[in-house]
């Protein structure tokens, strides 16, 4: 069974026992948490999809950790001009567990 969910306005293709790496979200690790935005559900024979989303769908997952990504460096460099600036960016993101899916 695989469900299409949206969270942190992007969609993932997700079956039960998945990590995902997601947006931020306002939790602690070890939480329960669940997606009401159900796109499709896709079971062999028995799929739904929505219009926009499948009513009474929901997609329960439990928060493994909060974190932040690898660092991106950003150089600028103007030639001629003896200006250059570099920033580094941290992307933060929850790591969740899916468990089940709940037509």
């Amino acid at each position: 069974m695989q469900a299409i969910i949206v969270t942190g306005g992007k969609q993932y293709n997700v079956s039960e026992g998945d990590v995902l790496y997601i947006e931020k979200l306002n939790c602690e690790a070890g939480d329960k948490i669940s997606f009401d935005q159900v796109l499709a559900i896709v079971d062999g024979e028995n799929s739904k999809f929505g219009t926009p989303t499948v009513a009474g769908a929901k997609v329960e997952a439990s928060v493994v950790k909060n974190g932040k990504g690898k660092k991106i460096y950003v150089f600028k460099y103007r030639p001629k001009k003896d200006s250059k600036s570099m920033r580094g960016h941290r992307q933060p993101y929850t790591k969740v567990q899916i468990e089940k899916i709940v037509q």
